[in-house]
């Protein structure tokens, strides 16, 4: 969603009261519970103020897409003219570096 500043927002925003959160925000794998949130901040190279306008959406989507092709839920994301601001939970099948590493390496 777009707000008027230009930023652009991915993914939802989640407020719960506090029960509903720890039986919302914990996932499961065959014998475990978890709850991985990162916060990720990547730039362009030389941080160059690039993103704007429709290069904008179009990041938002790629970023998305990748993220949906890993399993990993964005919970919050900001885009800035320079850098992006991602809050994601990764589930611990996959490495935080390699999951980087694919988002940076199939995205710019």
């Amino acid at each position: 969603k777009k707000t008027s500043n230009d930023t652009i927002y991915v993914g939802l925003p989640t407020t719960y009261k506090s029960k509903e959160v720890s039986k919302m925000d914990v996932n499961s794998l065959s014998h475990t519970k978890w709850n991985c949130k990162y916060h990720i901040v990547f730039a362009p190279k030389f941080r160059r103020k690039i993103i704007y306008g429709q290069l904008k959406q179009d990041i938002a989507n790629i970023l998305s897409a990748l993220c949906k092709r890993k399993g990993v839920k964005i919970v919050e994301a900001e885009m800035c003219s320079d850098h992006v601001h991602m809050l994601v939970e990764i589930p611990p099948s996959i490495s935080v570096s390699s999951f980087v590493g694919y988002l940076k390496g199939k995205s710019m």
